[in-house]
């Protein structure tokens, strides 16, 4: 048998990184709320004391942008000084502009609306080039692949028992991460967890450790994916009472494997948070999932990695690509053939079928964009696995 072992981590809703994405896609949020055709760009940076988001945007929205943003961080757990960072009195600058009218000229007029060729789906050009990624396989639930699943899992438990008072010295910045041991493609057992989390500065180690283990840990990952040579580290470094934006600044976009496949699958580089829909670095990596997902759903695959790629302004994809991993039941190109025939990748289908233009986003800006049935996203909707099925 091949054995390999495969990691994955996750982060908190409280970690520097997911503090900015949070409060970019809640800004988003509130914009589409108000005027679902807003253009959006915003970027967020935090550091010790001060929040600062900049970007561009065009929209009819009247928003008090410093005010969600305090709210957003005194709801993740950020709200008195002794933490490290209060989204009461943090200072908050922003820096926003309106969206460039060279790059608006390719979203508002596709390429091919301007040769003629009039179609509801050829209104509007891609926001960017660019490739996207989708994967989906068969080692969960949810379709995901089983090292970020459990990490993400870890991540939220450890919220959970952070803001129920069942831990109550615990504070909101935390990491976790899982490693799997593989036998010829399928996860046998977990073979490593590693959990930090940031704490207030009077519990002893032996404590948080010990209540971690048990109430987190042994909470969460199946037992019969752990044994006794199943390594648990625990705060390895023996202190994190320093954390959150003091202990390390905060950026949007940083975390683009946590939010996706844990590394699992290929990855684009486009970042998610704080961009609307007309970007495809967003939509059309949710629509690569949607695709994925309901292939191997279907039976097609046991493995399913869909790349999409676009230029700038321009409607159709310039390139679909499938790869099953020498899982496919059938062979990738007629796979390749389905896709074309079963779905519309143009930016404004993907955001039609998707119904993309509303305020879902904050919501997926922590502990993952992809696997998130638990939201009813509807790209995790399995909506096409009759229609596929009717060409195999």
């Amino acid at each position: 048998m091949s054995k390999y072992l495969f990691t994955s981590e996750s982060v908190t809703k409280g970690h520097p990184d997911k503090i900015c994405d949070q409060i970019s896609d809640g800004i988003l949020d509130e914009l589409l709320r108000q005027d679902p055709m807003s253009r959006v760009a915003c970027e967020t940076t935090c550091t010790t004391g001060q929040v600062m988001i900049m970007g561009e945007i065009t929209t009819k929205a009247q928003v008090d942008i410093p005010e969600i943003a305090r709210k957003i961080i005194c709801e993740i757990g950020y709200d008195d000084g002794k933490k490290g960072f209060d989204g009461n009195t943090c200072a908050v600058l922003t820096a926003l502009d309106k969206q460039s009218p060279d790059i608006a000229m390719g979203v508002d007029k596709s390429y091919e609306l301007k040769n003629s060729e009039e179609d509801e789906y050829n209104l509007n050009g891609a926001g960017d080039q660019g490739m996207m990624f989708g994967y989906a396989c068969n080692e969960t639930k949810e379709l995901m692949p089983l090292p970020i699943s459990l990490a993400h899992k870890l991540a939220v438990k450890l919220t959970e028992v952070r803001e129920s008072g069942e831990l109550d010295y615990l504070y909101a910045d935390g990491k976790t991460q899982v490693t799997v041991e593989y036998e010829d493609g399928v996860p046998k057992k977990v073979t490593t967890v590693v959990v930090s989390s940031q704490h207030s500065a009077d519990v002893s180690l032996e404590q948080l450790r010990s209540d971690i283990i048990e109430k987190v840990i042994k909470a969460t990952v199946p037992a019969e994916f752990m044994d006794e040579n199943t390594e648990f580290f625990v705060n390895p470094t023996g202190r994190f009472v320093v954390g959150g934006p003091q202990g390390d600044s905060g950026l949007t976009g940083r975390k683009i494997i946590v939010d996706t496949y844990g590394g699992y699958a290929r990855h684009g580089g486009g970042a998610f948070s704080g961009k609307d829909p007309t970007k495809v670095d967003r939509s059309a990596a949710y629509a690569a999932r949607w695709v994925a997902k309901n292939l191997v759903a279907a039976g097609v695959a046991d493995k399913c990695e869909i790349e999409l790629a676009y230029a700038i302004g321009v409607a159709k994809p310039v390139s679909i690509t499938v790869d099953t991993h020498s899982t496919g039941k059938i062979s990738d190109e007629k796979i390749s053939e389905i896709v074309d025939k079963v779905f519309d990748l143009r930016p404004s289908a993907i955001i039609d079928k998707l119904n993309l233009r509303r305020p879902i986003y904050k919501a997926v800006a922590a502990y993952g964009h992809m696997g998130r049935e638990d939201l009813n996203v509807p790209w995790e909707e399995l909506n096409m696995v009759d229609e596929i099925k009717k060409y195999l």
